[in-house]
């Protein structure tokens, strides 16, 4: 009988206390192989991040161990801090979640590239550059980013200069902590070919952190299923997404049913045009000279024509730069743009800032990131009664929207005098969707509200959106790079590339029968077959 390798990592009944009380991990197990790639799943808070940073020691302040982790059989919950930083720096590679925090701003990429290999290898500052070069080639990265500053990437460049930093040293095994989170499907895609190839060429061991099963599924070779700090589930991939046997455990079942699913609400009845753009644009000023003349302007979004009616969500997709924001952003006037803008007949492009004042109530925005977008120093309650006291609610009625506003999106009214920080991620989207309710719109735009949630999250997000919508009857428009998430949603698909339209139509015509090659493109990085799952057509608008 032929006896199985020895694991380059093996990770034995590991359990982590932080302070006296909290115990986020309980005995945890697994291994991983040399050349293979295993994925740690489960839903934000399930101790997966925290798991793989106890690997190198990296946990916060107070934290516990129980347990083992060796180490090409070396004890590393003993390991000394001179050891642990050589672990790091050679033989384990990090590539974190969001690397634009991982980076120093005052720093070019390529001299923290090269600062690695200073440090760990003795090489001189040329040689090391010498090997940035050749490490911006394996990444499929020009060497002109070099000389960049880390604000100066898009998202996927960051991600892929974090993967070349992380392979400065030939590590024999990459912690990946949700690589892809932020990143539109085509990039989500390409980071993680990028990883599998150099899985195979380095035989690099990989551990992916992730909360989406469907990356799981065509990228990692094993999966552990994690809750609430418990390994409840180690399968093999075949075996985990097989219908016959079924995965094991409730959760996995769970986790396997929290794809958005359904289609958009009714319209109601009728559903006059509440939104209409004509000859829509937008650009921007690039400024030069001692006196910041403007020299030339780039185009956000070329010219577009759109109509949304009463009840009805427009999905606004595409990749990262394509404009998406950059439309919603000025459909609001929170930056400049040319052509008309129609609501409700009256065309808000020629309104100053003092007329346009009582049209804002109408038309309120949830952002991306709610925990930026929230200021810390105020309460829930404060957040939701900011925009009522600037259109003169009075005090009454405020708290009597704010406590209908927190039901609607399911929050529990005793939570009002809370801070941000004392909720998850879920929970402070639900807040800045309670803080665009308040004032009762009639046109929500919301941006990227689902993309650093977990599916099951995602999913009752969905839900919730479809229970407002039905019961309040305002119109939508969604930006996402989820098609998954906006067809679920939207009635109209709307598909941006680089600022032009390359495809507009209604979201069962769109999905079913793409017409682009573009469209295409993004219906096969996102797993979506147009033939396949199609939608039942919502009522179209007279």
């Amino acid at each position: 009988m032929t006896q199985s390798p020895a694991p380059l990592l093996s990770v034995q009944h590991l359990s982590i206390r932080i302070g006296q009380q909290a115990q986020p991990v309980h005995n945890v197990s697994f291994s991983v192989q040399p050349g293979e790639l295993i994925a740690l799943v489960g839903e934000s808070g399930s101790g997966k991040s925290l798991t793989a940073a106890a690997i190198t020691q990296l946990l916060p302040p107070g934290s516990v161990c129980q347990g083992q982790i060796l180490w090409k059989g070396e004890t590393l919950l003993q390991a000394s801090p001179q050891r642990l930083m050589q672990l790091r720096g050679t033989e384990v590679g990090m590539v974190f979640q969001e690397p634009l925090a991982a980076f120093n701003p005052l720093h070019t990429t390529g001299r923290q590239i090269a600062e690695r290999i200073v440090l760990h290898q003795g090489m001189n500052q040329k040689a090391a550059l010498a090997h940035v070069l050749t490490l911006l080639d394996q990444v499929g990265l020009s060497s002109s980013l070099l000389t960049r500053y880390p604000h100066e990437l898009s998202g996927g460049q960051r991600q892929r200069i974090m993967i070349a930093m992380a392979l400065a040293n030939h590590p024999q095994l990459l912690i990946a902590d949700e690589p892809t989170t932020a990143l539109d499907v085509t990039l989500q895609q390409q980071i993680l070919q990028l990883i599998r190839s150099l899985q195979r060429q380095l035989n690099l061991a990989v551990l992916l952190i992730t909360h989406d099963l469907a990356l799981v599924r065509h990228f990692a070779d094993c999966a552990v299923v994690m809750h609430n700090g418990y390994s409840v589930e180690t399968r093999r991939i075949t075996e985990l997404f097989a219908v016959n046997p079924p995965p094991l455990h409730p959760y996995t079942h769970t986790l396997l049913a929290a794809e958005p699913e359904g289609h958009p609400v009714d319209l109601p009845d009728p559903h006059p045009l509440l939104l209409q753009l004509h000859q829509f644009q937008v650009a921007f000023p690039v400024r030069r000279g001692v006196f910041k003349r403007i020299h030339h302007y780039v185009q956000a979004v070329q010219p577009l024509e759109i109509s949304l009616h009463t009840g009805e969500t427009l999905g606004i997709v595409g990749e990262s730069g394509s404009g998406k924001t950059s439309l919603g952003l000025a459909i609001l006037r929170l930056i400049a743009s040319e052509g008309d803008l129609f609501y409700l007949n009256q065309n808000l492009n020629r309104l100053n800032r003092r007329q346009l004042r009582p049209w804002r109530q109408q038309i309120q925005m949830v952002f991306q990131d709610p925990y930026g977008s929230l200021s810390p120093r105020m309460s829930v309650a404060q957040i939701l009664a900011e925009g009522l006291t600037v259109h003169g609610i009075s005090k009454k009625e405020q708290e009597e929207r704010i406590l209908t506003a927190m039901k609607d999106v399911h929050l529990d009214p005793d939570f009002q005098h809370r801070y941000p920080h004392e909720f998850s991620g879920g929970q402070r989207q639900r807040i800045a969707l309670a803080r665009a309710l308040v004032l009762r719109p009639q046109l929500l735009v919301l941006d990227e509200p689902t993309s650093a949630l977990d599916r099951t999250v995602q999913k009752q997000m969905v839900n919730l959106l479809r229970r407002l919508q039905a019961t309040y009857q305002f119109s939508m428009i969604f930006i996402s790079h989820d098609l998954k998430v906006v067809r679920a949603l939207s009635h109209q698909v709307l598909v941006l590339r680089q600022g032009e339209v390359v495809e507009q139509g209604s979201a069962e015509a769109i999905f079913t029968r793409p017409q682009s090659e573009y469209t295409r493109l993004l219906l096969d990085a996102a797993r979506l077959d147009p033939l396949d799952n199609a939608v039942t057509p919502p009522d179209r608008p007279g």
